[in-house]
């Protein structure tokens, strides 16, 4: 694969940078969209998903570092090299929701509309984000010798190199992309209560970020038999079904 895209000079381009970056410009964009549609103030919306943005960064990168944190112990000089790869999704989303929970309350917007708006894009997001992690190399899966596994070769990928392996990043980049055409072209569209669009989301996408994560073979860490996704994923998939069954119950609104 091509971890760098091109070099000129002393200028590199990586490539899981430069989709990273696409996957928050097309998150906020669709979310900007969703925004609207729920009536929620466009500015503060903006200003909403700039908090998320740099909270979500610093948290993926906080979590990244906590794992891995003999290897920056020893290079601390690598611990701000986002370009080169390194976000965990879970650190990131559970800094976005606290700078997001505070940010709703301090400026008053709906909670539950506010949720449904955002939850489309960051599935999008995500979908692009791993496809910087396959070009990156990181996040690679086990060895396999199916027809589609891949070999990489690069000697500056983070994959292993010279072996076949399961292409993960885009098992999780293929799915998320089916995801955010369910949620925003189905659940969205036909909405019955707040809070059903993101409580879809965060049942859907532990549940298959949890598939893929067995046919990873990365150092991500673990909690007993599981990976730390894994573990983590497990009460955000519950939260999910919360989310949705409190809020049919209470906030159903027939033909909405």
């Amino acid at each position: 694969m091509h971890p760098i895209l091109f070099e000129l000079g002393p200028f590199k381009l990586y490539t899981y940078g430069l989709l990273v970056a696409l996957g928050f410009a097309s998150a906020l964009w669709i979310g900007g969209r969703e925004a609207r549609r729920y009536g929620i103030d466009a500015k503060e919306f903006q200003d909403l998903c700039f908090a998320i943005l740099v909270s979500a960064v610093l948290g993926a990168r906080l979590f990244f570092v906590l794992l891995e944190w003999r290897y920056f112990a020893a290079n601390p000089g690598q611990i701000l090299a986002l370009w080169k790869g390194g976000l965990v999704f879970y650190g990131g989303f559970i800094g976005a929701a606290l700078a997001a929970v505070w940010f709703v309350r301090r400026h008053h917007l709906p909670l539950w509309d506010t949720a449904d708006a955002i939850a489309p894009g960051l599935v999008l997001g995500q979908a692009l984000g791993r496809v910087g992690c396959f070009f990156a190399g990181c996040c690679y899966g086990a060895e396999c010798h199916l027809p589609w596994a891949v070999t990489f070769t690069n000697p500056r990928s983070l994959a292993r190199l010279g072996v076949p392996l399961h292409p993960t990043q885009l098992y999780e980049s293929a799915a998320a992309f089916a995801l955010f055409a369910i949620l925003y072209g189905v659940v969205g569209r036909r909405r019955r209560f707040e809070g059903q669009v993101f409580g879809a989301y965060l049942t859907a996408y532990p549940a298959l970020r949890f598939t893929v994560e067995i046919f990873r073979d990365d150092p991500r860490g673990s909690l007993g038999p599981l990976s730390t996704s894994q573990a983590l994923g497990i009460p955000l998939f519950l939260f999910g079904l919360w989310i949705l069954y409190s809020q049919s119950r209470g906030h159903a609104r027939p033909g909405a």
